[in-house]
């Protein structure tokens, strides 16, 4: 299973694969027919609690991993079944609407993904 992390504002390659949103709340600005999703995973995202305090405060990000990583450990009989739906020979991409590329929850979701798949 290939997993790359894309923001849901960039244009849709031709070889994304399968496009997941991975934010609890929808994107400011963008349609459902320009994001061109497959799935939108909003039980997978952080909780309301946790994404209220990270905040995408740089500084945080170390607990704000741990504490979501946390939240998957409980969710994952869930993410199990959702990706036992997905054909894992394609691409998945996983979509997010931060600004920030490098600290957001799709990149903490992709390394728990590849790390406990």
């Amino acid at each position: 299973m290939q997993i790359k992390i894309k923001r849901i504002y960039d244009d849709k390659g031709s070889n994304d694969g399968i496009r997941i949103l991975v934010d609890r709340l929808w994107p400011r600005g963008v349609s459902k027919e320009e994001a061109n999703l497959d799935e939108w995973w909003k039980e997978i995202a952080p909780s309301d609690e946790l994404r209220k305090w990270f905040d995408h405060d740089e500084d945080k990000w170390a607990e704000f991993k741990k504490k979501y990583k946390k939240e998957l450990d409980d969710l994952s009989s869930e993410l199990t079944k959702k990706l036992d739906e997905l054909d894992l020979r394609k691409t998945i991409v996983l979509l997010y609407g931060a600004k920030d590329e490098n600290h957001n929850q799709a990149a903490v979701l992709k390394e728990y993904l590849e790390e406990e798949v």
